[in-house]
């Protein structure tokens, strides 16, 4: 079976999006697939992976593929696949933009599709379905910055053109500090900060609308961050949850990806009945959004309450030897290996 590896991608993830590329091509089962891996660069040109599979090393964070062959004509080498994994994170990888492009030439391929993965990867609108199903979820604001133009947008989709610093006093009616802001189309915690006075909302608010016109503003949660992965199609299995304790404030990138202090205990040491309500929210969290495949979902566990609140839901989480996706289901019994080939077979089916 020919399985095609893309990795790489024009959005802000794309070191961490080779890391896992690389990882996935590592762990395949060379007896089993051949493997044809193909790095998109940040312009978005493809390349073919030209270094002999047994011989590519797992590239670290800053780390870029140099064995590289331009591609003419795409389409012809994803038909000439059996299945295509996506090993792309963010913007032109995971927001159902390639995965229509796979639909378009009919080919299997890893992971949720077009509606799951736009609706993921956009925070406001993930929000939007789970009110909807009734999960609980912190308290939060929609800004956009059109221009120089700021909008305010209540919940019932009104606009209100206004200034930031009014903007911001409205904000501050709704939610208390701390206060997370987030580009609302942006992963592995890139653009996202906290504030805990209204000069930091303003400044934070300016910084991310670099990264996505469209801006989340969230009630901050202090408690446990906790994650759970789930796995299948129609019958979707959700694996232990484990406790991410960062190095820094909260889990940024830095402390994702650069801080070794950064550590995750797995399983979270949490009573069993928190643990079994977050499985099963995950999974209906998943379905909520008609994900398939694959899915990491976050959690907080309120300090005082044990309340949970869902976070986000990451339609490719990452696939390095560090990342929780692969940590958590190898912790229920199913190896790195073996959850590659559950994948495929489910993209298959």
């Amino acid at each position: 079976m020919k399985i095609c590896i893309i990795f790489g991608g024009i959005s802000t993830e794309h070191e961490v999006s080779i890391a896992s590329g690389t990882s996935v091509i590592r762990n395949l089962d060379k007896k089993k697939y051949e493997i044809l891996p193909i790095y998109i660069d940040k312009e978005g040109q493809w390349y073919k992976y030209t270094k002999p599979i047994d011989k590519i090393e797992n590239l670290s964070m800053g780390e870029k593929p140099k064995e590289l062959e331009k591609i003419k004509n795409i389409v012809d080498i994803l038909k000439d696949s059996d299945v295509i994994f996506p090993v792309l994170h963010g913007i032109g990888g995971e927001d159902g933009s390639i995965q229509g492009l796979f639909k378009l030439i009919n080919k299997p391929y890893i992971g949720c599709g077009i509606l799951a993965s736009s609706v993921g990867m956009d925070k406001i609108y993930t929000k939007i379905m789970f009110e909807k199903a009734n999960l609980n979820q912190a308290k939060y604001e929609y800004i956009k910055k059109v221009g120089k133009d700021y909008i305010y947008i209540d919940k019932n989709f009104n606009e209100e053109k206004s200034t930031l610093e009014e903007i911001c006093r409205r904000i501050e009616e709704n939610i208390e500090y701390p206060m997370f802001i987030k580009p609302s189309n942006s992963g592995s915690s890139v653009g996202i900060n906290k504030a805990k006075k209204i000069e930091e909302l303003k400044k934070y608010i300016e910084y991310a609308s670099e990264f996505d016109k469209k801006i989340l503003i969230e009630q901050g949660i202090i408690g446990k961050e906790v994650e759970c992965a789930v796995l299948g199609n129609d019958d979707v299995i959700a694996s232990c949850v484990g406790e991410i304790i960062p190095a820094d404030e909260f889990y940024s990138f830095d402390a994702k990806y650069k801080k070794s202090n950064s550590r995750t205990l797995i399983p979270a040491q949490i009573p069993n009945e928190i643990s079994e309500e977050i499985r099963k929210t995950a999974i209906k969290a998943f379905k909520t959004i008609d994900g398939r495949g694959l899915s990491r979902v976050d959690f907080f566990i309120e300090n005082g309450t044990n309340k949970i609140y869902i976070n986000e839901i990451n339609t490719l989480p990452g696939f390095t030897q560090i990342s929780m996706y692969p940590k958590l289901f190898e912790a229920v019994g199913i190896t790195y290996e073996k959850l590659l080939d559950k994948l495929i077979e489910l993209s298959i089916n």
